[in-house]
C-alpha cells in the first residue's frame, strides 16, 4: 500500500469526516477555489469516501463559479470572489447541483500574489450550506505568516472541520 502525499493531520481529519457522515447518512459536496482540490483530495484517500462525497467542484476562475454553480456575475463583481457573498453562493450552487445534505465552499487568496490592503495574501472564506435548512454558516479567516503551500494547507484543514456532523 502507497503513503499519501498528503499530510497525516489532514488523512486523519478527512478519515473522521467520512466515518461520522457514513454513520450519519450523511453526503457531502464540496466548491473549492483556492484549495484546487484538496479537500476532495483528502476525502478520496479514505475507503469508503464514495459511500459519503457525492461531488466537488473546483470553480477557480470566476466564470466557472457562475457557470458551474450559479453564482451571480452581480455578486461577483459587487463583494469579489473571495466574500462571504460569492462563498455562500458557491456553497449553494453546490448543494443543488448535487444529491448531497451538506455543501462546503472556500474561496482564498494564497498568494503570493493577489492580495490588497482589505483582503490581504492569505484570507480565505468558508461557508457550509445545509439542505432543507436556513441555517447560514460562514467565515472569514486570515493565515498570516503562511506561504502559498500553508494557507491551502490550513484551508482544507478549515474545510474539513466544517464538514463534520
Amino acid at each position: 500500500m502507497t503513503q499519501s502525499m498528503l499530510p497525516e493531520e489532514i488523512i486523519n481529519l478527512a478519515r473522521r469526516v467520512i466515518d461520522e457522515n457514513r454513520a450519519i447518512g450523511r453526503k457531502v459536496a464540496l466548491a473549492e477555489s483556492c484549495t484546487g482540490g484538496l479537500v476532495a483530495a483528502a476525502l478520496t484517500e479514505i475507503p469508503g469516501s464514495s459511500a459519503v462525497l457525492d461531488r466537488g467542484y473546483v470553480t477557480y476562475s470566476n466564470e466557472a463559479k457562475r457557470e458551474a454553480l450559479g453564482v451571480s456575475g452581480d455578486v461577483i463583481e459587487a463583494f469579489g470572489a473571495v466574500s462571504i457573498a460569492c462563498v455562500y453562493a458557491m456553497a449553494q450552487g453546490a448543494l443543488m447541483n448535487s444529491d448531497a445534505d451538506v455543501a462546503v465552499a472556500i474561496s482564498g487568496i494564497a498568494g503570493p500574489d493577489g492580495g490588497s490592503e482589505f483582503k490581504p495574501v492569505g484570507t480565505v472564506v468558508f461557508a457550509r450550506a445545509m439542505r432543507d435548512s436556513e441555517e447560514r454558516e460562514a467565515e472569514s479567516k486570515l493565515f498570516e505568516n503562511e506561504d502559498r503551500g500553508g494557507v491551502r494547507y490550513q484551508a482544507t484543514l478549515c474545510a474539513l472541520e466544517l464538514l463534520l456532523p
